[in-house]
């Protein structure tokens, strides 16, 4: 009998600390856009017709969570769990409806990589983000800003009963919301997930979408797929490629344990294939994903198997767990979004479980025979045309009010409503997805008061911002309220400010913080004109800027850090080094601020100063994939440590030599190749 039930899932978990106040003016470029102009000529149209459409540069109005730590205790996160009597789904409502876990039971087989922590890492668009499970990535690309956020779950049912999970959530830079429904009918070898995001607007929304599954690094897995090509991706110049696949140098790619370094490979699928991906193991049991139509790409990620690779895994994991991750995406590759016109919807099938293949022919020599062997034992379970068929049979009940809510996500969705409903637009949602008003709250607060009231309350001027809009309805309501007077104050001034940032309106931006700064000196325009001064390369502006935010806010360790890189790229580390040791104890204490005092230290040649700091072997919490800054602090003090015994100075030929011959200590080295 198919069975949905709440539960308590714990497992030892690093917190999110509170979120950044300050805006995002630029994030990490997307590893895989290249430049258009360097795309081969071999590469199709299909996998390039979007390059680059639909890219942020920005996390806003999403606030950072960079605040990340880990430091790990017992955490009960509540799921929902899907069973019959093949398979167990547990899914994570409080992080993205993630999901966690897929046991095929009558092995006792765990076919998902379920980590054994929760450690979110600076991976995603607004920092936080942890492995394992498989992720809905909607919105642009990179990981989705609610991969660790609550979702709304709800239950809901198909005609015979069978009970269906429903998770969904409103998206702010989109202004849409997506839909996912999953269930387990009675009997069923595989899990089924229907996805749906609908546009009820007449303009056309940029939408992006990657299901990406982890699943364990097994010693002699292979990774499966419906192709004979893939299109792979040159980081260091740009350039996309379309190879033969799986041999790479003579080397069989589709084994990922032969793959040395951090790789992507997006694998060309036919439109004439059902679109699919699978991770047999050695025995030939593991994971498969298939799909249909509306889920055409497929990809490979791994780690790699260099030492900073494993370190990588156990960051973010525990020892002895690596993984590697199959996607599945709307696009060929993940260098764009598709354009969703108004009115219209994108929608799919996915169908997850386990493969059982002869391994004689899928880890055998002849490629096209292991995935044609694969592709049939699919079919068996999830045919494209069954899929198909799924879609359209369950199409009224994804548009369907669901039984009961189950769990609450973020109010957005409920302001957006009551936004829409005051001005005569019409709902970006019909019943299927209810966004009850007592999700409302001190978030919304603010926005909710200029809707209703006319005008943005003024909160104290060291007060964190509760949040940012930047959509151009709210941008006219609060500009309407500037122009009454009523509302024309530091704050609306600030948040005027954000508006225009996240539109690239540099200049308007610029003339929003200053006209701040005259109802009221506040750090918050300070430090975000200090920011555009940065950008200019204007340290002596950006100084005076960032030390007349930290007047007001000494213990801003964002802040800190932030002019303590400012110092530095002035060439002044005697006056960073001064920053850091009078700041507050609290913010010399974070890690990543001892590693600035560090590279301070180091150019002041205070090689005593920075020596314990780099052999503490506390781990930089919020390190950045593939970040080569700490290794090199490393670099840098075994050169002068080295030049100083011999009586030398650093040069290049002395630099290169510690490269060769001193790498560093695993707790510095966050590098990917």
């Amino acid at each position: 009998m198919s069975e949905l039930r709440l539960e308590t899932l714990t497992m030892p978990a690093a917190p999110i600390g509170p979120e950044s106040p300050h805006p995002q003016f630029s994030g990490p470029p997307n590893a895989n856009s290249p430049s258009r102009e360097k795309v081969h000529a071999d590469v199709p149209l299909v996998a390039t017709r979007y390059l680059g459409y639909g890219g942020r540069p920005t996390a806003l109005p999403y606030k950072l969570q960079d605040d990340l730590s880990r430091e790990r205790a017992p955490r009960a996160f509540q799921v929902a769990v899907l069973e019959n009597d093949k398979l167990r789904a547990t899914f994570l409502l409080e992080a993205g409806g993630r999901l966690w876990s897929l046991v095929h039971k009558a092995s006792g087989r765990e076919l998902l990589h379920r980590n054994p922590v929760y450690q979110p890492g600076y991976l995603g668009i607004r920092w936080a983000w942890f492995s394992g499970g498989v992720e809905w990535n909607f919105c642009w690309p990179g990981h989705t800003p609610l991969t660790c956020e609550p979702l709304f779950a709800a239950r809901t049912s198909l005609a015979d009963g069978t009970p269906v999970l429903r998770m969904y959530e409103y998206e702010r830079v989109r202004g849409i919301a997506y839909q996912l429904d999953c269930w387990l009918p009675d009997g069923s070898d595989v899990l089924l997930v229907r996805v749906a995001i609908r546009n009820p607007d007449d303009r056309t929304v940029p939408v992006y979408w990657w299901s990406n599954m982890a699943v364990p690094e097994i010693p002699g897995m292979r990774v499966l797929a419906p192709a004979e090509s893939k299109f792979r991706f040159a980081y260091e110049s740009g350039c996309m490629e379309l190879h033969p696949h799986p041999l790479r140098n003579g080397v069989d790619s589709s084994i990922p344990q032969n793959i040395p370094t951090g790789n992507d490979d997006f694998y060309y699928v036919p439109d004439n294939r059902q679109p699919w991906i699978a991770a047999p193991g050695p025995d030939g049991r593991g994971l498969f994903q298939a799909s249909s139509g509306g889920l055409r790409g497929r990809k490979m990620f791994v780690w790699g198997q260099l030492p900073s690779s494993h370190f990588w895994q156990e960051f973010l994991n525990t020892a002895g767990h690596p993984y590697i991750e199959i996607q599945a995406g709307i696009e060929r590759t993940q260098a764009s979004c598709r354009p969703l016109p108004g009115g219209e919807c994108f929608e799919w099938v996915e169908a997850y479980g386990m493969i059982e293949t002869d391994t004689r022919i899928s880890h055998g020599s002849c490629w096209s025979a292991a995935w044609k062997h694969a592709d049939a034992l699919i079919a068996r379970q999830a045919a494209e045309e069954k899929l198909e068929a799924i879609l359209n049979e369950t199409r009224p009940m994804s548009l369907a009010a669901p039984e009961r809510l189950l769990h609450r996500g973020g109010g957005w969705g409920a302001l957006e409503l009551r936004r829409r409903a005051r001005s005569g637009e019409r709902p970006f949602c019909g019943p299927a997805l209810p966004f009850p008003a007592d999700t409302l709250g001190p978030q919304q607060a603010p926005w909710l008061a200029l809707l209703e009231r006319g005008a943005l309350p003024v909160p104290p001027v060291t007060e964190d911002p509760l949040s940012y809009q930047i959509q151009e309805q709210w941008q006219n309501l609060l500009e309407a309220s500037v122009a009454a007077k009523t509302g024309d104050n530091w704050f609306a001034q600030l948040e005027l400010g954000i508006m225009h940032l996240a539109a690239g309106r540099r200049a308007e931006a610029c003339a929003a913080w200053e006209a701040s700064l005259r109802h009221a000196d506040n750090p918050w325009a300070q430090r975000n004109l200090g920011q555009f001064a940065v950008q200019g390369k204007d340290w002596a502006a950006a100084q005076t800027h960032y030390r007349a935010a930290l007047a007001a806010r000494p213990d801003d360790w964002r802040m800190v850090i932030e002019l303590a890189r400012v110092l530095l790229a002035a060439n002044d580390p005697a006056a960073c080094l001064a920053l850091i040791q009078g700041a507050p104890a609290a913010v010399r204490a974070r890690r990543r601020v001892q590693l600035t005092l560090v590279e301070a230290a180091l150019a002041l040649d205070q090689l005593e100063l920075a020596e314990p700091i780099l052999r503490d072997e506390t781990l930089l919490a919020d390190a950045q994939e593939g970040d080569s800054w700490v290794s090199s602090l490393w670099f840098t003090f075994k050169a002068k440590s080295l030049a100083r015994e011999t009586k030398t100075t650093v040069t290049p030929e002395l630099l290169a030599r510690v490269r060769k011959e001193f790498p560093p200590p695993r707790h510095l080295d966050y590098r990917m190749s």
